[in-house]
């Protein structure tokens, strides 16, 4: 399945991208090319191998959970920039759109 120029466009708009005219045949080109080596593993033959949900066989592999000191507020954020009512202010970095 080939990615149409439209489709590509359509992606990068998804993922709030803009690009040149120049670079979107190239873009178009690299991305069939992935989606063409990721076709090749629709070629393995994966009959009677169970899924995976881990790579090795430990299970539950978590630490004790233990209470320890933390920081309190007032020190998390007193080398803030800037805080609003005991939180860190940041600026808006996705669109209303």
């Amino acid at each position: 399945m080939a990615l149409t120029r439209d489709e590509v466009l359509k992606v990068a708009k998804l993922s709030m991208l803009e690009f040149k005219e120049s670079e979107i045949m190239t873009l178009q080109s690299e991305l069939n090319d992935i989606l063409e080596f990721v076709s090749k593993l629709d070629e393995a033959n994966v009959e009677g191998v169970e899924p995976m949900t881990q790579v090795n066989n430990i299970i539950n592999s978590f630490r004790e959970d233990e209470v320890k000191e933390s920081l309190t507020r007032e020190e998390a954020i007193k080398n803030a920039p800037e805080a609003i009512e005991g939180t860190f202010a940041v600026p808006r970095t996705v669109s209303e759109n």
